[in-house]
């Protein structure tokens, strides 16, 4: 298996060393594509406006100064010479990838580049709070990361559809449950921007979350995290809301209305 690797933590992340720990463990075949710099929160952003410059750090390891999308579209066309990856595997993001959060991540958008290109993928993200004392935050992911995903390749998912999987911050030894949820949304708002001001007396924002507990519903992903339990969701790019469109297809169609 030919196992691709992305992350928007930026190629010195902690977590892609784990995603690699991963990876290894379920194959030799393994390249990474990942940004030269952190783009949390770039969701599927397209770098259209300024060039895209590639820095070769070995024979399959490779950084970019585009984004998470950037990178796994210039791999699989263009730094991979036509060896076209079975799996690809984006992450594994420092803290959650949950609820609302899911349509900011660039830890998912990169997953989704590898779908919308044909190939398998997967998010992996590690639950950062509250941090596990005397550990390594991302020791959960790299005990259950590679089970997890060799079990999902081996029943497989549709061809539309990503899988999310979060793992909980919790001792490695106290996880026993992997659950199958639905994406929620919180019940409370956890991003805010907070004003401070520079040493030229000049206010800025720093754009960050609260760490307010929602009160999520059974088999959610939030719920599960909560819970200590492993949740992987299946997601998928299709935003429309059919009941909606129902809706309106008895009320609205034909002539454009008038004002």
């Amino acid at each position: 298996m030919r196992i691709l690797l992305t992350n928007d933590d930026g190629i010195h992340a902690e977590g892609l060393v784990a995603l690699e720990n991963i990876a290894r463990a379920l194959t030799d075949d393994v390249w990474i594509c990942a940004p030269e710099y952190e783009q949390s929160g770039a969701s599927r952003a397209l770098t259209l406006s300024d060039p895209v410059r590639v820095r070769k750090l070995d024979d399959r390891r490779y950084s970019t100064t585009g984004t998470p999308t950037d990178c796994v579209m210039l791999a699989v066309t263009e730094l991979m010479g036509g060896l076209k990856p079975d799996l690809v595997l984006s992450g594994v993001n420092r803290g959650a990838n949950l609820a609302e959060d899911v349509t900011l991540s660039g830890t998912v958008a990169g997953a989704i580049e590898g779908m919308a290109m044909g190939i398998p993928s997967i998010a992996l993200s590690q639950t950062g709070w509250p941090l596990i004392d005397g550990q390594d935050m991302f020791a959960p992911a790299e005990r259950f990361g590679p089970g997890v995903v060799k079990r999902l390749v081996e029943i497989g998912w549709p061809k539309d559809v990503v899988m999310n999987v979060n793992f909980p911050s919790r001792d490695p030894d106290e996880i026993t449950e992997v659950e199958v949820t639905r994406q929620t949304f919180r019940d409370v708002a956890v991003r805010h921007a907070e004003k401070r001001t520079d040493l030229r007396n000049r206010d800025y924002y720093w754009m960050g979350f609260r760490h307010e507990m929602s009160q999520p519903a059974d088999g959610t992903d939030l719920r599960a995290i909560y819970d200590g339990k492993i949740s992987v969701t299946p997601l998928h790019i299709d935003l429309t809301h059919a009941e909606t469109v129902f809706r309106l297809k008895g009320v609205l169609g034909g002539a454009p209305p008038k004002a």
